[in-house]
């Protein structure tokens, strides 16, 4: 089982941008945190972080020649993508969406998810955990297919 992890935009700033909210781990640390999981689940992860909305979208449709699923923090495109929004659901593979921060309890602009309705399931709230708990729920989804 391979799965996508896709990290959107200003995600690569982890660690340094607000970290009140998005808490002290760098990006790196929490793939290194989800690959420490795979190995433990028995499947692969591939990486890939991108500010730029065009190049996630390029990703999802890749994903879809060799992946099984996709965990994915779209990040602000979240709210405002329909591009990415409708790659997902056009490339037919289970999703998860996650987030570090609880966006239903932010500013009200966050609190609609354009992605949501295209994935399996959202977890959001849970700082790092966010992206260990949305793979645990990838993985058991695909296994159990």
């Amino acid at each position: 089982m391979k799965f996508l992890v896709l990290h959107g935009p200003n995600l690569n700033l982890l660690g340094k941008r607000e970290p009140q909210v998005y808490g002290t781990l760098s990006l790196d640390d929490i793939n290194n945190s989800l690959g420490k999981l795979a190995v433990e689940l028995g499947c692969s992860l591939l990486f890939f972080q991108s500010n730029s909305e065009g190049e996630l979208i390029n990703a999802i449709q890749g994903a879809a020649v060799d992946c099984d699923g996709i965990l994915i923090n779209p990040a602000a495109y979240t709210h405002t993508s329909i591009a990415i929004r409708d790659a997902l659901s056009a490339v037919g593979l289970p999703c998860v969406e996650v987030h570090l921060s609880n966006i239903h309890s932010r500013e009200t602009f966050r609190h609609k998810s354009l992605t949501a309705p295209v994935v399996i399931g959202q977890i959001c709230g849970f700082g790092s955990d966010s992206y260990l708990l949305g793979l645990r729920a990838l993985f058991s989804r695909v296994k159990t297919k």
